[in-house]
């Protein structure tokens, strides 16, 4: 379940930033700002798209604005894996994970 996220990775003219445009919003018509030394508390898309980059190692800031993400990176960090993480933020069933059926699910209830 779930569908992979299109992902474009550019370059920034600013040294040390990249941007991934995707076919996605994320936050409507808010923006949204995290920095690496902060805790992030919601669980929405960009929140946990935050975490996720932040996880990492390689990102010391995130903004997200609709479709469009900037990424601030640590110095001599990488955007090694970056891209992918957008892309399967809303893939939920991997190889391997069973995937509930309708019995199972009106079991928990």
């Amino acid at each position: 379940m779930g569908e992979p996220v299109t992902v474009t990775e550019k370059p920034s003219n600013r040294p040390g930033f990249v941007r991934f445009e995707t076919n996605r919003s994320f936050t409507g018509m808010g923006h949204e700002r995290y920095l690496a030394d902060q805790d992030i508390v919601g669980h929405r898309p960009p929140d946990e798209l935050a975490r996720a980059f932040f996880a990492t190692g390689q990102v010391d800031e995130v903004h997200v604005f609709g479709q469009a993400i900037t990424v601030k990176l640590f110095t001599d960090a990488t955007t090694d894996g970056l891209k992918d993480l957008v892309e399967d933020l809303y893939v939920h069933y991997r190889p391997g994970v069973e995937v509930p059926t309708a019995e199972s699910l009106a079991s928990e209830s």
